[in-house]
């Protein structure tokens, strides 16, 4: 028997066309307002809650304050955004950090250490807690190194020390001044004593920019505790904090755990460190570049009395 061939829809009929499902009677009438009514995507992060305040702050407001709240909290920033507000005019030379041993205790604490390099690599976008850059600082040239604490907490391990010494090593060779951003939540648990050996490895490093008079200046930002406050961050020739900053070794909870006592207000943040004389002045972002170059100048200017 014969098979009757398919035919297309006849005039009349309400069969609907690709067309017609694509579009409707409305993006043939007006092609242009069924996009006008489309789903549009919000950008995630688009609003940033302060965290002494509650309040919603816009993203790109709070870029251009330098990442500090209406409220004065300044928030932690990374390596990029550091070295973008503290150069003159955003300017400088990234320098290179050293390559180390990856996981040699083979370490895991429910998660494999590697696992944790990978994740805290693929958030930051950078190799490991320190990042290096070189150019001018209130006119005066310098090496920066910038400590991120989004990067597993800015622990201290073999990578992070290696990266002081190249630091150190790179002032040293340009014959230039050292800054320091501290931020860490201390040792590196998961390299062990490795980690701890930076502690008197990077203290070497300091002696060397001592013997060649060059300034070490240290800026502690949010929070600055453990084996860093122990070692580097508290061995400068002059140190800044910005407002608000953590900075101990151990926790105030820990602390007063310990002792069972309660703590004053403001125990361990920078404004009270400073009249306990562990810090010698606390500096607002916007104004650290400003402070940074007129401390630096000076003590450079010492310098070349001495070599003089």
């Amino acid at each position: 028997m014969a098979m009757a061939e398919p035919q297309g829809p006849k005039k009349g009929d309400k069969t609907k066309t690709s067309t017609d499902r694509r579009g409707g009677w409305l993006s043939r009438i007006a092609p242009g307002v069924r996009g006008a009514f489309a789903k549009r995507e919000t950008p995630e992060n688009l609003w940033v809650k302060c965290p002494d305040t509650g309040e919603m702050i816009y993203r790109s407001d709070l870029e251009a304050a330098l990442w500090v709240t209406p409220a004065g909290r300044h928030m932690r920033i990374g390596p990029e955004a550091r070295f973008k507000f503290t150069f003159d005019e955003g300017q400088y030379e990234s320098l290179p950090t050293p390559s180390v041993v990856e996981d040699p205790l083979k370490f895991s604490d429910g998660k494999p250490y590697k696992d944790r390099l990978a994740a805290a690599r693929k958030s930051t976008g950078e190799q490991d807690a320190m990042a290096i850059g070189y150019g001018k600082v209130g006119g005066v040239d310098a090496v920066v190194l910038v400590q991120d604490f989004a990067f597993m907490g800015g622990s201290l391990g073999m990578a992070a020390g290696e990266g002081f010494i190249a630091a150190a090593k790179a002032a040293l060779a340009r014959e230039v001044p050292l800054i320091a951003f501290t931020a860490a939540g201390g040792a590196r648990m998961q390299e062990g004593a490795l980690s701890l050996m930076q502690m008197a490895r990077t203290t070497l490093a300091i002696n060397e920019l001592n013997d060649a008079a060059l300034p070490y200046v240290v800026v502690l930002t949010d929070p600055t505790t453990g084996g860093v406050t122990a070692s580097y961050a508290m061995l400068g020739d002059v140190h800044l904090a910005e407002p608000g900053a953590l900075i101990g070794f151990a926790g105030p909870r820990v602390i007063e755990q310990t002792i069972r006592e309660t703590l004053p207000p403001g125990f361990q943040r920078s404004e009270y460190l400073v009249e306990k004389g562990m810090v010698d002045r606390v500096t607002a972002r916007k104004d650290l570049p400003s402070t940074l170059g007129s401390i630096l100048g000076t003590l450079m200017l010492g310098r070349g009395r001495k070599a003089a």
